[in-house]
Parts: structure tokens; C-alpha cells; sequence
């Protein structure tokens, strides 16, 4: 990790928080087959723990940037993780601090679809 990469993770923990926690201006959440396959209340309570997740530890959160997690639900663990694209979603972003310039990406999947 280089010293701008250091000084930059605080500042993209805070975002993919804000993010996570439902500030959707800052991106787009994406589910997988399993996910979508659970009723609508399923999905609201699996999205629920995905917002309140807040067990990042250096084992899950290598560069400090709250970008993943899992929580356990019906029997299963769910991950989730945000990507930083540009806004035309085919690149990666230049920038991730830098809300003008970076589309996250959030996925949310059962565990055995990785």
C-alpha cells in the first residue's frame, strides 16, 4: 500500500459506509441468482444486516476500506463488495475519493456463488 493509498482509505471507508448504509447517490447495488431468489421480506432483512454490518477487523478489512464483509442469514453467509468503476461502469475509477468521477458497485451474494 503507497502513502496516498494510506491517506486515501479513511476517506473511502467513510464513503462505502455511507454507501452501504443506503446513500444510494453513490452508486448501484447489484444481487446474485440466490439472493433474488429469496421472498421480498427475505431480501429486506438480508439487506438490513448488510447496512449494520459493522464487524470489520484487520482479517476482513486488509485495506481499511469497509469494501467487504459477510453476514450470516437463514442458515448461510451472504458477502458483499463494492467496486469502484468510473461512471461509465466499464472501467475502474481513477479515483475513489472522488464522488464526481466513481460509481461504486455493490454486490450482495450467497456465499457458494463466489
Amino acid at each position: 500500500m503507497t502513502i496516498t493509498e494510506a491517506t486515501q482509505a479513511p476517506t473511502i471507508a467513510q464513503l462505502n459506509d455511507r454507501f452501504r448504509q443506503g446513500d444510494h447517490t453513490l452508486g448501484q447495488v447489484y444481487t446474485t441468482q440466490l439472493v433474488q431468489g429469496l421472498s421480498s421480506k427475505e431480501q429486506q432483512e438480508l439487506f438490513r444486516l448488510v447496512r449494520t454490518f459493522d464487524e470489520f477487523t484487520k482479517d476482513n478489512d486488509l485495506w481499511k476500506e469497509h469494501d467487504y464483509g459477510s453476514v450470516e442469514f437463514k442458515g448461510g453467509k451472504y458477502f458483499f463488495k463494492i467496486d469502484y468503476y468510473a461512471p461509465d461502469l466499464i472501467h475502474g475509477s481513477e479515483d475513489p475519493t472522488n464522488t464526481a468521477i466513481t460509481t461504486r458497485v455493490m454486490t450482495i451474494m450467497h456465499s457458494s456463488e463466489y
